[in-house]
C-alpha cells in the first residue's frame, strides 16, 4: 500500500495551491500560513509552512514532525503530547515543512519516539556539516517562498534514500482519521497484530501509542470541524461529531492536552486567556 492509499487531511483546511493561506481565525491558526506541497513531494509532506512564531499563542500538538528555520538554524521538532508555548520573541520568522504522518522516521533515520516532546537541532541528527550547509542554502535565500523551497529540496535528497516506510503504521492513521471511534483492540485486530506489537510499531512510527495517538486526532478532528464557517460553532455537537461522548469529554481532554478550554481554544480574540498554557517543556523553544 503506498501513502496515496491512506486518506489524510493536512492540520488546517486544505491551503490553495501554490500560494500561502490561513486556515481560518481561531486562536491556533492566528501566527499561521500555509500552501500545499509541490505534487512530487505530496507523499511526504502535509506543507510548507511560515509565520512570526513568537506571536504563536496556542501550538496545536500532532503526531507529525516538523523541518523548520530559525534564526539561521534548521530545527527539527517532533511529535508533542501536549500544547507547548513558543519562547521565541515577537518578529522571529520561521520557515518549515510538516512531514506526513509517520514518514519522517524513515526520512531522518530516527523513530519518532526519540523526538517527542522535544525540539533539536539538525545538526543533532545529521551531522554538523551537513546541517551547516542546508541552513547556509536556506539562509541564502531573499524571501520565505526561497526558503521553503530549500527545504523541499532536502526532502526530496532525503526521500531518495529513505528507508522502508511502515504500511501498517500509516494504515492506523488513516483509519483513525476517518474513524470516528476506535480502540487498540479494534486496530490490532484489523491489522492482525497483537496489541503489544502494534504499540510498538505505531511509537516508532508515531512518537505514542494507539490510544494516545486517537486522543490527538480528535482534538485535530474537532479543530477541522470549528474551522468549517458553515457550521454552527456549538460546542455539544462539534464534541459528538468529532467522537467525544459528550462536551464535558471534550473538556477534559482540551484541558489534559491543551491547558486551556474549548471555547478559548476557538476564540478569534488575539488575546491569550490567562493561565490556559502549560509549563514549557524541557527544549521546548522555537527561538533557535
Amino acid at each position: 500500500m503506498t501513502l496515496t492509499a491512506v486518506s489524510y487531511c493536512t492540520r488546517t483546511n486544505s491551503p490553495r495551491s501554490g500560494s500561502w493561506a490561513r486556515a481560518s481565525g481561531l486562536l491556533v491558526d492566528e501566527w499561521l500560513l500555509e500552501r500545499q506541497p509541490p505534487a512530487d513531494l505530496a507523499e511526504q509532506l502535509v506543507c510548507a509552512w511560515r509565520g512570526d512564531v513568537g506571536e504563536a499563542r496556542t501550538l496545536l500538538p500532532d503526531e507529525c514532525v516538523d523541518m523548520y528555520w530559525v534564526n539561521g538554524s534548521v530545527w527539527v521538532s517532533g511529535p508533542e503530547t501536549r500544547s507547548w508555548p513558543s519562547a521565541a520573541a515577537p518578529g522571529t520568522d520561521a520557515v518549515g515543512v510538516c512531514f506526513r504522518s509517520g514518514v519522517a522516521p524513515s526520512l531522518l533515520g530516527v523513530a519518532a519516539s526519540e523526538l517527542r516532546d522535544v525540539r533539536v537541532c539538525l545538526d543533532q541528527l545529521w551531522g554538523g556539516r551537513a546541517a551547516r550547509e542546508l541552513a547556509e542554502r536556506v539562509s541564502c535565500q531573499d524571501d520565505d517562498d526561497g526558503r521553503a523551497i530549500e527545504l523541499e529540496n532536502a526532502v526530496r535528497q532525503m526521500a531518495a534514500g529513505a528507508w522502508g516506510l511502515d504500511v501498517v503504521a500509516l494504515a492506523v492513521t488513516g483509519r483513525l482519521r476517518t474513524a470516528r471511534t476506535a480502540s487498540a483492540r479494534e486496530l490490532a485486530r484489523a491489522t492482525r497484530l497483537s496489541e503489544r506489537q502494534l504499540h510498538r510499531r505505531c511509537t516508532a512510527a508515531f512518537g505514542y501509542g494507539p490510544e494516545f495517538l486517537l486522543r490527538i486526532h480528535r482534538i485535530q478532528r474537532f479543530l477541522q470541524l470549528a474551522r468549517d464557517e458553515s457550521r454552527p460553532p456549538r460546542l455539544a455537537g462539534l464534541a459528538i461529531d468529532a467522537g467525544y461522548a459528550d462536551q464535558p469529554h471534550l473538556t477534559r481532554e482540551v484541558r489534559s492536552i491543551m491547558g486551556t478550554t474549548p471555547a478559548q481554544l476557538l476564540r478569534s480574540s488575539p488575546e491569550c486567556p490567562t493561565g490556559s498554557r502549560p509549563e514549557p517543556l524541557a527544549g521546548a523553544t522555537l527561538a533557535g
